[in-house]
């Protein structure tokens, strides 16, 4: 399960920087459409710190952080060559896909410094509380890190462009979400938690079996 979980982490990163070009409306709020992605990320860095322990949730990190920077700059190939005479939408590729250097460079740090954090904080509660209160780790870790992946995003890629007050009402609202999300997908994480300490206890007892098994000596 640690394949399919690190596959998915890696996925919807990649898909949350295609979609956060388009704006939503989720009631009064307007978040960019990464948004209802890029929130599930912790819940599987903290499902792999939990089962697999902390080196592998960083190995995680680093593995999406190294294949963001690959999928960039493959896009930044595709839409700098020659566009086929039968394309006729090169100008709105380049705008859903090229985004800003800015933008680009914003969502990086805020990847690397937030998950990290996330990492940190969920083991230092692991340590402190073992195998109990996950809901408490999953949890703190979450929205302490968000808060931080939001400032700096929301910072880096905007001071000087909007007004202070704006900045200020979008990192508010971005956080609102995401703090109501890593709520939410508690019992999620339980849930994979359950499924892959499972998988994880059936390899154990297979590779004990292969050990505990003696093999006949011909005489």
């Amino acid at each position: 399960m640690f394949i399919y979980l690190n596959g998915l982490f890696v996925g919807l990163l990649i898909l949350s920087n295609i979609i956060a070009v388009k704006l939503i409306t989720i009631g009064d709020l307007v978040l960019p459409g990464a948004a209802i992605v890029y929130v599930v990320t912790y819940l599987i860095t903290d499902v792999v710190g939990e089962v697999y322990g902390k080196e592998a949730a960083m190995k995680t990190v680093r593995a999406g952080f190294i294949t963001q920077i690959v999928a960039l700059l493959f896009i930044f190939v595709s839409i700098h060559l020659p566009a086929a005479s039968a394309f006729s939408m090169q100008t709105e590729f380049e705008m859903i896909l090229g985004g800003s250097f800015r933008v680009m460079f914003a969502s990086l740090l805020a990847y690397l410094v937030s998950q990290h954090i996330d990492v940190a904080i969920f083991h230092k509660l692991k340590q402190r509380h073992g195998d109990k209160k996950l809901w408490l780790r999953n949890n703190l870790s979450t929205v302490s890190s968000q808060l931080l992946d939001t400032i700096i995003f929301i910072v880096v890629a905007f001071v000087g462009i909007v007004p202070t007050n704006v900045l200020i009402g979008m990192i508010a609202t971005q956080y609102v979400f995401k703090f109501i999300v890593a709520i939410v997908d508690t019992p999620i994480t339980y849930l994979l938690v359950r499924l892959a300490k499972k998988e994880q206890n059936k390899l154990e007892k297979m590779n004990l079996d292969k050990t505990n098994t003696i093999t006949p000596v011909n005489s």
